[in-house]
């Protein structure tokens, strides 16, 4: 026998305006998934990537860390970043209701064209946000051959 979480869905919830979306009965379904989950031992970190004429621009979400606690490496046109966000241990006087920051070893990983000049990576952390600049090389010019 298969137990499944019920939740009573009455008609007038449908009729409500805004009516409610399908992402929002995912969302639920998922959220509720994570919670039975309990131990979290891994979390993926926000990131945003933009492009200017110069530049490729990631900046990587890590809250509570330090810079010694972030490891980047550089193989095979492949930036990686990595690190561990611990959680301190709850204390005897304080229990937890809601728990939405994620805790754990993380890993990303992004393939670096070959327009990244890649002996001019520039990285600096400020504030929980990781900011790493990749600047475009140069173009390389490219010349007609004339066949003879």
């Amino acid at each position: 026998m298969k137990l499944t979480k019920y939740s009573p869905v009455s008609p007038s919830e449908f009729m409500d305006f805004p009516a409610p979306r399908f992402s929002d009965f995912l969302d639920e379904f998922f959220s509720d998934a994570l919670a039975a989950k309990g131990d979290r031992d891994t979390f993926l970190p926000n990131v945003d990537i933009s492009e200017d004429n110069q530049s490729y621009h990631i900046e990587v979400s890590l809250p509570g860390m330090k810079k010694e606690d972030i490891k980047m490496d550089l193989k095979d046109n492949t930036l990686t970043i990595s690190g561990e966000r611990k959680f301190e241990k709850e204390k005897k006087d304080k229990q937890y209701h809601l728990m939405e920051s994620g805790y754990g070893k993380f890993s990303r990983s992004f393939n670096l064209s070959e327009e990244v000049d890649k002996e001019s990576i520039d990285a600096r952390f400020k504030d929980g946000i990781l900011y790493i600049d990749l600047k475009k090389a140069e173009e390389k010019v490219s010349k007609e051959i004339k066949i003879k």
